[in-house]
């Protein structure tokens, strides 16, 4: 039995039971937390000094295209539909199984390095077995914990082809995934289906890919924005048939109403909001202030690294200012002026990359927070960094403060995969330039076939 004892941190478990510790300590027995006071004594366990630092929980990455790693700013200028057009029916189409490995390796590296311990990689570009096993090859070799959500990709039909949106979620490859890579309980990597839902498909399409998750016990996870929805009522016929439910998950939902919200949270339908790269790309505005008048919290993610940076504290930071700025212009709108208090706390916002995160995944027992019999997934954030002191609200220096350069150490089920502020991953400097040369290679021959087509 391997012990691992954090020792005097400022602790912020998240746990509502625990609540914060001043100073703490952590024990931890190979990949879980057994413990956590102001004070423990472990004979023989491995010593880790904490003083000066913050110990949270990993923060949880809900939703990610991690395979566009090898691709990041290319799309930062364009609005969602030029996304659809150069990217899946672009850019995608040129990617070998190798860029698809490479891409979520590093992607997935980089999440670690930010402090993110769980990914949901939402991976819909995968046009056949080689490249799915090469993008789960791609997270397993990183370490982290992730849900790979299988999708499909999205290109312009070919000739004599249906469009995507005509052709259900492929259930052959989702039984050769449960018969191989996910058949026992992997301790870091579990399945989830990426599928179209009726914002992007028809509405047989939908029926036939929420049957398939329920039959598998899977959490399907969809897209809800951007273009015109394909079948406009297709969420209340889903509802109606009995097809929506807690293995149900929206990301983004910016056009849904008020009405069609409570029907969905009512059946248990989770929802994942990506809000700087929805501003970003022309989503519309995040709805976060909406669940939460209903009730709800969402989890947060990343969406894409390919018009935004990877890290979780800025997206958690962007989603808490741009709703307070919403409230506060509903307030001076309804009552004349602004709210007697502040409408969010951080450490709200701080529940959305953490406890509300692992609610999405279904996890919540396991990650979300520092309690007794949860995996040992945490971070150490320097709190005497030059941005961090003087430390009045550890909860708010994460959220509105700390950064990439304050995480010092990561630890994903009683493994450090970070420590000392340096990753520990022997190959990266190999790895991070096969990613610049698959990034570089797919630009290259895009711009060739451009080229060969203008003329």
């Amino acid at each position: 039995m391997k012990q691992t004892l954090i020792q005097g941190g400022l602790v912020v478990t998240m746990d509502p039971t625990l609540g914060d510790l001043e100073q703490g300590d952590v024990l931890i027995e190979d990949h879980r937390i057994v413990a956590i006071a102001p004070r423990l004594s472990a004979p023989g366990a491995s010593v880790v000094n904490a003083q000066g630092m913050i110990v949270a929980p990993g923060l949880v990455n809900a939703h990610m295209h991690t395979w566009q790693t090898g691709l990041r700013g290319v799309a930062a200028n364009w609005t969602i539909l030029e996304y659809f057009k150069k990217m899946h029916a672009g850019l995608a189409t040129l990617f070998t199984p190798d860029d698809l490995r490479i891409a979520t390796l590093v992607g997935a590296l980089n999440q670690i390095n930010c402090g993110t311990t769980t990914l949901a990689d939402w991976c819909h570009n995968n046009p056949t077995p080689a490249h799915t096993d090469a993008a789960i090859e791609g997270l397993a070799e990183s370490q982290i914990r992730a849900v790979f959500f299988h999708g499909s990709p999205k290109p312009d039909p070919k000739p004599g082809q249906k469009p995507f949106w005509e052709v259900p979620h492929p259930r052959s490859e989702v039984e050769r995934l449960m018969k191989s890579r996910f058949s026992s309980r992997d301790q870091l990597l579990t399945l989830g289906l990426a599928i179209l839902g009726p914002h992007y498909s028809t509405y047989d399409v939908a029926v036939d890919d929420f049957q398939l998750a329920r039959e598998f016990g899977l959490i399907a996870s969809m897209h809800c924005a951007g273009a015109a929805a394909r079948v406009p009522d297709g969420w209340d016929r889903l509802g109606q048939a009995g097809l929506l439910g807690d293995n149900n998950n929206i990301v983004h939902g910016n056009d849904l109403t008020d009405a069609q919200l409570k029907f969905m949270l009512d059946r248990g339908v989770s929802f994942s909001l990506t809000p700087e790269t929805e501003m970003f790309q022309g989503h519309g505005f995040a709805i976060t202030g909406r669940l939460r008048d209903l009730g709800a919290e969402p989890s947060l993610g990343v969406d894409l690294e390919s018009c935004i940076s990877g890290d979780m504290f800025t997206v958690a930071r962007m989603t808490l200012a741009s709703q307070k700025a919403f409230d506060n212009a509903r307030a001076k709108s309804r009552d004349g002026k602004l709210p007697d208090t502040g409408t969010i706390t951080a450490r709200e916002a701080l529940s959305w990359i953490t406890v509300e995160g692992a609610r999405m995944l279904k996890m919540q027992d396991r990650i979300g927070s520092l309690s007794p019999g949860k995996q040992a997934d945490l971070i150490m954030v320097r709190a005497t960094d030059l941005n961090m002191q003087p430390l009045h609200d550890p909860a708010a220096a994460l959220v509105t403060q700390a950064g990439l350069a304050n995480v010092d150490s990561v630890m994903i089920g009683g493994e450090f995969r970070k420590r000392d502020g340096r990753m520990l991953f022997g190959a990266l400097a190999g790895r991070q330039q096969e990613l610049v040369t698959s990034g570089m290679r797919i630009m290259r021959e895009l711009d060739a076939r451009l080229k060969a087509a203008a003329h």
